[in-house]
């Protein structure tokens, strides 16, 4: 499948929702409780996200729009949610993300993106030329990404009570990629 911004926002609107029906009012064991040294929790996760609403997805359309190539995108702080979700609860997070991602899905619309746009290259400080496409792309991905981690994380919880079901459940199988 190739890029298409209406199928984009329709799977970018939805996160909020699914982590909220997934997370709100969940207790601590679930939401607090990673799947060992240097991986998340899904209060990590969703403070990643929201983070990465202020920091990442839009910043950087604007930059390809406004500056093309010219202007190097500042590097990501695949860490700052540590810093920005201090003294928060996983509530208020849910919220604060799901008012970031509207905002930034209205301010999509309103750039009223034509074909050409897509096309615009902007500079990664890793990767090099990106266009505009793969950035929006890229953004729909980490959503799924962290989807996938956050049901990975919650059944890491219950690893050892499913006992010998264990083989037949692949979320309990699946690493590679806890700690992003």
């Amino acid at each position: 499948m190739s890029h298409d911004l209406q199928q984009t926002v329709a799977l970018l609107s939805r996160t909020p929702a699914t982590l909220d029906g997934l997370l709100r009012d969940l207790p601590d064991a679930w939401t607090l409780r990673n799947e060992g040294e240097g991986t998340w929790t899904a209060f990590d996760v969703v403070g990643h996200l929201a983070y990465g609403e202020r920091a990442d997805w839009m910043t950087r359309a604007r930059i390809v729009l406004e500056s093309g190539e010219g202007r190097t995108f500042d590097p990501f702080d695949r860490l700052g949610q540590v810093r920005e979700s201090q003294g928060k609860s996983l509530n208020q997070l849910l919220d604060e993300f799901a008012t970031l991602r509207a905002r930034n899905l209205d301010d999509l619309r309103a750039l009223n993106l034509q074909p050409a746009d897509f096309d615009r290259r902007g500079r990664h400080p890793a990767f090099g030329p990106v266009t505009l496409s793969q950035l929006l792309a890229t953004w729909a991905a980490h959503d799924l990404t962290h989807l996938h981690q956050l049901s990975r994380i919650l059944a890491y919880q219950y690893r050892e009570a499913v006992g010998p079901w264990s083989r037949y459940l692949g979320v309990l199988h699946c690493a590679g990629h806890s700690a992003a």
